[in-house]
């Protein structure tokens, strides 16, 4: 009888430590935080721009606090020229940013180009200092599923390696877009509307290009040279040619 019970309860404790620690690697997993989803904002704006402040702030909230649970905010600030006739030319502006978003409007339908503007994962569209439809934005762009971007120091100096998984779903259509941004700037505006401020900007895109296209399969793998961007950041995206959404995105800080 003793041998019997003495089994019994060797039994029971093995089945109750068994649940214990079933119930504990379940808790862990379930506590596991996943990485949070990317979505790329662009704000199209210019330092001659008197309603342009706002949103540069607002842009700038985005990035250093990342707001939403769940969600990475990418964000470019992207300066326009067309405001530079008005008394202040914007050092920051470009004439292929002004076209990248005249190319943004002609999608969107928009009757015209103005700032700020923000641009959600390149399908939405939004006036860049409203903060509440930017945000209900930006959760909706967060739910699609996204292809996996991947950067990193390069095996060369003053280079970063770049890696995305291919996905059937993007079709051979897609492109690799590489954006190089100051980290954070200011000015002292001495002319035009605003005049007299000082402005600051984060994610500030000096240089954009195409890398190449995707291939569903084999995905893509490329290198950027970085050299001049220390203490800057770099930006990866892939998007759809056609309609402009935004695949998948990431940002690397490089450093300095």
């Amino acid at each position: 009888m003793a041998r019997y019970h003495f089994h019994r309860v060797w039994r029971t404790l093995v089945v109750a430590l068994s649940y214990s620690l079933t119930c504990a690697i379940a808790t862990a997993d379930a506590a596991a935080p996943s990485s949070p989803t990317p979505v790329l904002v662009e704000l199209f704006t210019s330092e001659g721009c008197s309603t342009c402040p706002p949103a540069d702030r607002f842009l700038e909230r985005l990035d250093k606090e990342q707001p939403l649970p769940g969600i990475e905010v990418v964000v470019m600030s992207e300066h326009v020229d067309y405001w530079n006739h008005d008394g202040w030319v914007d050092p920051f502006s470009s004439v292929e940013l002004t076209q990248r978003q005249n190319d943004y409007d002609l999608r969107f339908k928009v009757p015209q180009v103005y700032t700020p503007q923000m641009v959600v994962d390149g399908v939405r569209q939004c006036v860049g200092s409203g903060e509440a439809e930017a945000e209900d934005l930006i959760r909706k762009a967060a739910e699609l599923p996204k292809l996996s971007v991947h950067i990193r120091g390069g095996e060369r100096a003053g280079t970063v390696a770049i890696e995305v998984s291919g996905d059937a779903r993007a079709g051979h259509r897609a492109d690799v877009y590489a954006a190089l941004a100051e980290n954070d700037a200011q000015s002292d505006v001495l002319a035009g509307e605003n005049r007299g401020l000082k402005l600051h900007h984060v994610a500030i895109v000096r240089k954009l290009r195409k890398l190449g296209k995707l291939d569903r399969n084999a995905g893509f793998r490329g290198e950027l040279s970085v050299t001049s961007f220390a203490g800057g950041r770099a930006i990866v995206f892939v998007q759809d040619p056609g309609s402009g959404q935004v695949l998948g995105a990431a940002m690397y800080r490089i450093p300095k």
